[in-house]
């Protein structure tokens, strides 16, 4: 295993950054990740949940914010609607020079806030 990254985002101020910024949304997230969630009443929370797969990518690289942009790596799903990380650009350099092989992610959410989970082997 080469890293383990956890990140926790509270979906109201999420919510409240997104509003006060509304280029945030293509700045952060892919258009196939905007599309993936274009049919949820809200949003919000799907987006906050792989806002915090990046962060949590970067952590398990042992890296901190802006070590890669955040189109570097996005949240697909599977047909199962398992969730993986797509991982391009310099996180791709990053995680080549690091060892790592696979990825693995888990994301939730609840009321509050939204977790994900990623482990770099």
């Amino acid at each position: 295993m080469i890293g383990v990254g956890v990140d926790v985002v509270d979906i109201e101020r999420f919510r409240r950054s997104l509003a006060r910024t509304p280029s945030m949304r293509t700045r952060l997230f892919t258009d196939a990740e905007l599309d993936s969630l274009s049919g949820r009443a809200d949003d919000v929370p799907g987006l906050a949940a792989r806002f915090a797969a990046r962060e949590a990518s970067m952590k398990a690289l042992g890296l901190g914010l802006g070590a890669f942009g955040f189109h570097d790596v996005s949240v697909t799903k599977a047909e199962s609607g398992a969730p993986s990380l797509l991982v391009v650009g310099r996180a791709f350099e990053l995680a080549t020079e690091a060892g790592v092989e696979r990825w693995h992610l888990s994301l939730s959410h609840g009321d509050s806030v939204a977790i994900a989970q990623v482990v770099a082997e």
